[in-house]
């Protein structure tokens, strides 16, 4: 986490930084470039900047290259004014520009992640998917399965355990929640919110009907993963039961 919060304050200071040197930059430019070009280069900056930060690093950058605009490059240069009617529409069209396209931008680089992600989710599941094709041993799908969902899930350990069901832990269910099981006197089930229950949770392993076995997970403390990856280790758990039941492996539970 100090890592991440170490990246979002070195992004708000180029935020602040990189259109104090851009314009700079174009200073000795100023009274042979048009207003509008300056204000265009600026909007280059305030767009790289939302592209690798945060939006409030494009934000501050949108707010950073108004300000040096009406400083460094119109008219009387160097001061807090703008004497232009047409360079004060610009340095005002410059920062709202900035700001819906720095907001774009992290937009679209969020959507970029999610693509991401979604397509490393795919490939977990082709990856199992191609080995039970090619005919794979339930061991091998099992030992695939087992170190996918590592993975996934962020675990710290996994493991399989065939046969019946012994004690009364927390499961991973098919819709991707945590669920706790009925307490004493409850008349409802109970269902962990947002972060891992302490202890091992169990994956259960069913195809064709028939209870297999259930992998144990060991998370480390923190918040559940996405309801996505919860629900793609669901799928993988019922790739591991297919595999199972092909084979002929079923061990009353």
């Amino acid at each position: 986490m100090s890592g991440y919060r170490f990246l979002d304050r070195l992004a708000l200071v180029v935020g602040l930084v990189a259109p104090l040197s851009a314009a700079l930059a174009l200073v000795p430019l100023r009274t042979d470039l048009s207003t509008t070009n300056m204000a265009l280069v600026l909007v280059v900056v305030v767009v790289a900047v939302s592209a690798l930060g945060s939006r409030a690093a494009g934000a501050l950058a949108a707010l950073s290259a108004a300000a040096c605009f009406g400083f460094f490059l119109t008219r009387p240069y160097e001061q807090v004014a703008i004497a232009d009617g047409d360079d004060i529409r610009t340095a005002v069209l410059l920062l709202a520009v900035g700001l819906i396209v720095s907001r774009l931008a992290v937009r679209i680089r969020g959507l970029r992640g999610t693509v991401g992600d979604d397509a490393a989710r795919l490939s977990r599941l082709e990856g199992t998917a191609r080995l039970v094709e090619r005919g794979g041993s339930p061991e091998d799908v099992v030992e695939q399965v087992r170190r996918e969902l590592t993975g996934l899930l962020g675990l710290r350990g996994c493991r399989f355990a065939y046969g019946s069901l012994i004690g009364h832990l927390p499961r991973l269910e098919h819709d991707g929640n945590v669920w706790l099981g009925l307490g004493p006197g409850d008349t409802e089930c109970t269902y962990w919110p947002d972060r891992w229950p302490p202890g091992t949770v169990e994956l259960r392993v069913v195809g064709g009907g028939h209870y297999y076995g259930r992998f144990l997970l060991e998370p480390a403390a923190g918040p559940l993963p996405s309801l996505q990856d919860r629900l793609v280790a669901v799928a993988l758990a019922a790739q591991t039961g297919a595999a199972l039941d092909t084979a002929g492996l079923y061990r009353a539970g």
